[in-house]
């Protein structure tokens, strides 16, 4: 942007300064005829009145302006139909320097050979070049050229990742993947940048149909990875539930590195294999690779998740001790649930107050959840009191308080705490769940009747329902009673 600005106030002083060259010129040379003038008239009379002089002067001007259109559209006429010779003899690199070096608007007509034939030879940044002369030289493109345009920019990688990349990080992960196909359609090529968000998009959606479709692409297509797309490809599998293939493609890695092995850990995680993340924590330290902060969280989660409190510890205390490594509030958070699942809510309490975290909102949260888990009322108030006061815009802790109070018996200090959440505005997002079925994900919520397949989709809920409460249900009676 700062060289279109540049360029453009540069053309504008070029023109201020020939349009006042050319006034003085004309000045000058109207004053020579003046001179002239006066000399013819002091030798032989008067030859013009005053009106006669003012009137040729104006005609002298007049006639220099008219003179140097004729010659600016000369050159205009020239300009065009040199560009078009050379896009025509394929040499649209000297195309282009020449439209901006010449710094003139030209014919509609010829920006769109040139642009025509950057679609063709696929020269994108030749053609967002043109564009930009346009801005410069403040050339307004017609409806056809802002088509060619475009269609131009639609055909650049380069948006088409940017799209996919930015619908991934709003958590739109449908909306990429279609896009994702729409530039597929377009004939388009895929390139690192595109196949790492693609899968992070199929480890979202658990998709592995699409996630295998988009892997055998990059195969198909000798696209060469990087440590971003391995470990997108990795957690892709272990997300979808494929261990085999994650591990496989883990496995044919021609390098890892703490990022891969990483991702590795955190697909056994996600799936609760515990021994699995500490095993691969294990060999990826005797294969010399050190830990990173990322890392140490997917083992503390894995000994939570585990209920491995004494392992929790090691690995805490490991991290400052063995590596350097500070903890942060997502790891004193990871050993206040670890802490808190074991029903050791007291020393929990006591490693919370002692940290460095306590004004971390999640450390809070994980002693709230704990709390309400293990009915610690005394506890669970003081808990949620901070984690609201530190984060009042969180209505999922807020249910959790609630249902904390509910499941002691508090019915009435439940009701005031939703109130208190509706009051305050804040709204807990809604839960879902979502299956794939012949490539196509289907996503649903409480009480939704948004799929155009709903009302079938509740009946057979119902009789399904009503199927497995009946009293007189026998096992035997299932072939013959089943609605399906």
């Amino acid at each position: 942007m700062k060289t279109l600005i540049s360029s453009s106030l540069s053309h504008k002083s070029h023109s201020q300064i020939l349009c006042f060259s050319l006034n003085k010129l004309a000045m000058i040379y109207s004053q020579k005829l003046l001179q002239t003038e006066a000399s013819q008239s002091s030798a032989s009379g008067p030859m013009f009145s005053g009106n006669a002089t003012t009137i040729l002067r104006r005609m002298l001007a007049e006639r220099r302006i008219g003179s140097f259109q004729v010659e600016n559209q000369r050159k205009k006429e020239k300009l065009d139909k040199t560009l078009k010779g050379l896009c025509v003899t394929g040499r649209l690199k000297e195309a282009v320097g020449l439209l901006w070096r010449s710094r003139l608007q030209v014919e509609p007509e010829t920006y769109a050979v040139l642009l025509q034939e950057c679609k063709q030879r696929k020269e994108y940044t030749k053609g967002k070049r043109i564009h930009a002369q346009m801005i410069v030289v403040g050339y307004a493109p017609n409806e056809y050229l802002k088509v060619k345009l475009l269609i131009l920019y639609a055909l650049d990688l380069i948006p088409w990742n940017a799209m996919i990349s930015g619908y991934v990080q709003k958590g739109l992960e449908q909306e990429g993947l279609y896009i994702y196909y729409d530039m597929r359609q377009n004939g388009i090529v895929p390139d690192q940048y595109t196949f790492a968000s693609v899968f992070r998009v199929c480890s979202a959606l658990a998709s592995l149909e699409h996630g295998k479709r988009a892997h055998a692409v990059m195969i198909k297509r000798h696209i060469k990875s990087n440590i971003i797309v391995d470990s997108a490809l990795v957690d892709m599998y272990f997300k979808c539930s494929s261990f085999s293939d994650g591990h496989k493609v883990f496995d044919q890695l021609s390098t890892r590195n703490v990022v891969t092995w990483t991702s590795l850990m955190s697909g056994y995680g996600y799936h609760g294999k515990v021994s699995e993340v500490l095993k691969c924590f294990e060999k990826m330290k005797e294969e010399g690779c050190r830990p990173n902060p990322v890392t140490f969280l997917v083992v503390l989660t894995a000994c939570n998740h585990g209920g491995l409190v004494d392992k929790g510890w090691e690995h805490f205390n490991s991290m400052k001790r063995d590596y350097g490594i500070e903890p942060e509030g997502q790891h004193y958070a990871a050993m206040v649930d670890t802490l808190g699942r074991a029903g050791r809510l007291q020393e929990a309490y006591e490693f919370v107050m002692k940290s460095p975290c306590k004004e971390h909102a999640p450390v809070w949260g994980s002693l709230l959840g704990a709390c309400r888990i293990h009915g610690n009322v005394k506890l669970l108030e003081l808990a949620a009191t901070k984690f609201l006061e530190l984060d009042p815009t969180n209505g999922g802790n807020y249910v959790v308080f609630a249902n904390g109070y509910a499941s002691c018996g508090f019915r009435d200090a439940a009701s005031k705490v939703r109130r208190r959440m509706e009051n305050a505005g804040v709204k807990k997002d809604p839960g879902y769940s979502q299956i794939e079925l012949q490539g196509e994900v289907h996503r649903f919520m409480k009480d939704d009747t948004s799929h155009k397949l709903s009302v079938k989709i509740y009946k057979k809920v119902h009789e399904m329902t009503s199927f497995f409460m009946d009293i007189d249900y026998y096992p035997d009676d299932l072939e013959s009673s089943c609605p399906v």
